[in-house]
This record gives structure tokens, sequence and C-alpha cells, in this order.
């Protein structure tokens, strides 16, 4: 787990083994169970997420039911409610798991420090954030200007892997179609 942390950081900056240490001292582990719960909405988020193994999925129900996904995370990415994370305001959003997931965890507080005492590891945080405004930003155009056929295709694009551990009925949700239009799409 420690390796995969280091590679992940490392491809962006570099770290000596002191320096590593230091980073991953912040850190501890955390293990779900499908369908557990990371955050739910209305709790306070004290801590960003790194994923080490599992899938989980970021999403808002709204006051009909419908079911509004934000985000999925897989191995090798980071999830949270950074709203509440950032402004200590209880959670907009819940996030739970698709599947058995394992985490390493790590406090605002203590990505603070680490930013604080570490140049690298605050570009690393840094241009992490930037990455994920930009996916947001991409993620949300998509839905205003391009029709359901456009959003399946640009899923299958950048997330082949995903496809075979998705439900239908997520990944219907994450594009905003029907369980019923999905399959229209997926079988032209």
């Amino acid at each position: 787990m420690s390796l995969a942390l280091r590679q992940h950081i490392e491809k962006m900056i570099a770290l000596t083994d002191a320096e590593f240490d230091v980073v991953l001292s912040k850190f501890s582990v955390k293990k779900l169970k499908k369908h557990q719960f990371l955050v739910q909405e209305g709790s306070t988020v004290l801590h960003d997420y790194w994923v080490v193994k599992g899938l989980l999925k970021a999403y808002h129900t709204d006051e009909d039911g419908k079911v509004h996904i934000l985000q999925f995370a897989m191995e090798d990415w980071w999830i949270s409610d950074y709203q509440s994370l950032v402004y200590h305001i209880p959670a907009s959003i819940n996030i739970d798991c698709i599947e058995d997931s394992e985490l390493l965890v790590i406090s605002a507080e203590d990505r603070e420090l680490l930013c604080n005492e570490m140049k690298g590891m605050a570009n690393f945080f840094r241009k992490k954030s930037h990455a994920g405004y930009v996916a947001l930003q991409q993620r949300i155009l998509f839905l205003l200007n391009k029709n359901p056929q456009e959003r399946y295709n640009r899923f299958l694009k950048l997330n082949p892997k995903l496809l075979q551990r998705l439900p239908k009925t997520l990944l219907a949700a994450y594009i905003g179609v029907s369980r019923e239009t999905l399959s229209r799409l997926s079988h032209p």
C-alpha cells in the first residue's frame, strides 16, 4: 500500500525516503465493505481519501428520490466532499462503496501540515486539485452540451476499465439517462 502511494505521488513530484516516511506517517488505512458509507450527507467531513483498492461513488439524491452521481473513484483516485472538508460545513453528498474498498486517509489538518512543511507536497496537492477542477468542469459542460450518445461514448473512451465494474443503473445515473435509454445507447 505504501509503495502504491509513493508511486502515485512520484508521478508528479520526487520524494526522498525520509520525506516519504513523513508523508506516509500522516495517512491511515480505512477498509469498507460494499454498500458501506464513507460520507453521509449532513455529516462533517474531516478527511481526504485515496483509493488503494475498490470502487466508490459520490452522489446526491434530490427531493424526488432521483440519484445524481457526481463522481466514481477507483484505484489511484481521490474522493471526498471537498465543500465540507474545506469550509467545515455539513456534507452535501453521500459517498459509498460499490465494491469492498481500501483507502488511505489523510485529515485536512495533516494535509495542510504537509503542504506547509514540504513544498513538493504543496505542489502535488495543488496539481491534484487543479486536475479535479478541470475534470469537473469538463463533466458539467458535457452534461449541458452533449446528447446522451455523446456522453456515453465519452464515458467509454475515458473510463473503459469502469464499464465492466459498474451496474448499468449507476452508469445511467452518471451520464444522466434512464436505464432503458442506456440499453439503447450501448446497443445501437
